[in-house]
């Protein structure tokens, strides 16, 4: 009889055990959740610094490169002129084919 309280007791006392470790584990669980959102919060706010970044960059090179073919048009009209037409006849060419 003394036995079967034994291991009825040790039988409680192992799930109890069990119970607390589960916590423990979850409690270790939901934290590591919670370091993994932050961690892509950060990601996702370096990721949107880079991209204005490259976007800025890019839009300074785009007028960069619209100045210079304005000034290039206005130091040379006739050349420019030349150059549109001929591209616009091998445009006109290769549309035909």
């Amino acid at each position: 009889m003394v036995e079967k309280k034994f291991a009825a007791v040790s039988e409680e006392t192992a799930k109890v055990e069990a119970e607390v470790e589960a916590t423990v584990a979850r409690a270790e669980l939901d934290s590591q959740i919670a370091e993994l959102r932050s961690e892509i919060a950060r990601l996702t706010d370096s990721l949107s610094a880079i991209g204005s970044g490259a976007k800025a960059v890019a839009q300074s090179e785009a007028e960069v490169l619209v100045e210079s073919m304005r000034n290039k048009v206005r130091e040379e009209p006739v050349t420019t002129l030349l150059a549109v037409a001929g591209f616009s006849f091998v445009l006109g060419l290769l549309a035909r084919r």
